[in-house]
């Protein structure tokens, strides 16, 4: 069985009892003993008062009787001299008793008795020095002082009782409240700790339940914030984390939309195809050539969808590790000019190049050229009959800048972030017709984007008008 607490709420319980119990205990115990001492302090200042007074009269009974003896005079005085609850007694050096106040209640041998118990007790000190001692028998608890005294000559000891009795009833009295009080203020400490957390636990178990009940359907929950600014800064964390799972889901459910969406155009073109060829049972070559063109540029978009989605797909589970060779950023840049003029002279579009700086980095060749193809493919599409493309790069603050400016209509500026997501086309009717070096299904930019992160870069829309729009690359040096 679990000696600690479970629960968080007992836990907080037990360790606010804990910290109000045991400075309570120890302050009770404090005060007890403090005001222990000081009726003990005050026990000892009367007696002590006492003793001297009862000495002063001595001396002066001593004087008063000079024809008398000194044991006359210690008996005068013992007779005549009383104090309240104070027992006085007078001993030799031998510790014989001289004289001595009787004792409440008690007979002689009785009191004779205690005497001894005190001298016994005496003896055994320095009677050269005052005494201070507690005495216990069956009459009770006494405090005693002792102080030598000379009369002519000769040394006695002097003895003063006190009864504790009242003072061990104070004590007793004051332990008794003690222990009913400090347990009945633990107990009231405990409960009241115990209805502090549930009260501060209940705006976690109101998220906890809340929670409980979020799933996959209803991920447009949210935890209620409440409770204090520590509670109400974690129910925030964790609604932040339920909305970017949320728009997570979302573009996961999109994607796979899209996907479906543009795989089916392609595998609907090679099933229809297949279909109509097989259909006629005797053709010429010419419309079986075409009609295996046909298939053939289906099975090519499909497999270009393919391999933009298993990119895609490699960089959401970052698996996309771009590979660090020494290559020229300028010589991709060539390379990726020459290879895209195939697809603008049939629109008289003309690939420029600005200015080209010598640009040695380390990176993935095969990836950085998709990534420029991929931004003079989408310029290319985007402008109109016989304009330029302009490609440049520069160095600049320690970054290569590599920028494609098209001359197209611009894009809104509602839809400048939504160009990098996937299956996003502003103009899909054109991309979808139009010869293209990619999917045309939207992928493009999204895997420009991800190549450019790959590489510790960015890829960003520097600006969109009709007549010029520029998109840059920015990669370290």
């Amino acid at each position: 069985m679990a000696r600690w607490p479970s629960t968080l709420r007992w836990r907080l319980t037990l360790w606010y009892t804990v910290l109000l119990g045991a400075p309570l205990i120890a302050i009770a115990i404090g005060y007890y003993l403090l005001f222990a001492r000081t009726l003990n302090s005050r026990t000892d200042q009367f007696i002590g008062d006492a003793v001297s007074a009862f000495a002063r009269e001595l001396v002066a009974e001593r004087r008063a009787a000079a024809g008398g003896g000194v044991l006359s005079a210690i008996r005068t005085t013992v007779d005549e001299v009383r104090f309240r609850d104070l027992h006085i007694a007078v001993l030799d050096l031998t510790g014989n008793l001289v004289a001595m106040t009787p004792l409440p209640d008690a007979d002689s041998s009785v009191t004779r008795g205690f005497y001894d118990q005190i001298a016994a007790a005496i003896r055994v000190r320095e009677l050269s020095k005052p005494q201070t001692m507690t005495i216990a028998n069956p009459l009770g608890t006494y405090r005693v002082i002792s102080r030598p005294v000379t009369l002519m000559g000769q040394r006695y000891e002097l003895t003063a009782s006190y009864s504790l009795a009242d003072t061990e009833g104070v004590l007793e009295r004051i332990r008794q409240i003690l222990l009913v009080l400090v347990p009945l203020l633990i107990v009231g400490a405990a409960t009241g700790g115990y209805f502090l957390a549930a009260r501060s636990l209940e705006p976690i178990a109101a998220m906890a339940s809340r929670a409980a009940e979020i799933s996959a359907t209803n991920l447009r929950d949210r935890l209620p914030v409440s409770g204090g600014e520590e509670l109400a800064g974690l129910a925030n964390v964790v609604n932040d984390l339920l909305a970017r799972l949320e728009a997570s889901f979302s573009q996961q459910q999109r994607f796979m939309a899209d996907t479906s969406h543009e795989l089916r155009t392609p595998t609907a073109i090679l099933r229809t195809e297949a279909d109509v060829t097989l259909a006629q049972e005797h053709r010429t070559e010419e419309e079986y050539r075409a009609s295996v063109i046909i298939m053939r540029d289906a099975a090519r978009r499909l497999t270009r969808i393919v391999d933009d989605l298993f990119l895609l797909a490699r960089a959401d589970s970052g698996n996309l590790v771009a590979r660090r060779e020494p290559v020229y950023l300028e010589e991709i840049v060539h390379d990726a000019t020459r290879a895209v003029r195939p697809l603008a002279d049939p629109r008289a579009i003309r690939v420029e190049l600005r200015e080209v700086v010598e640009a040695p980095f380390e990176g993935d060749a095969d990836l950085l050229g998709r990534l420029l193809l991929n931004l003079l493919d989408n310029a290319i599409k985007h402008s109109p009959n016989g304009a330029a493309v302009e490609v440049g790069i520069a160095r600049r603050d320690g970054h290569y800048e590599i920028g494609v400016i098209d001359a197209g209509q611009g894009i809104p500026a509602d839809s400048r972030e939504r160009i990098f997501e996937r299956f996003v086309r502003l103009d899909a009717a054109r991309a979808r017709s139009e010869q293209s070096s990619t999917s045309g299904a939207g992928l493009g930019l999204a895997i420009a984007r991800r190549i450019a992160e790959a590489h510790g870069g960015r890829l960003e829309l520097v600006e969109s008008r009709p007549g010029h729009t520029e998109f840059r690359v920015t990669l370290p040096a």
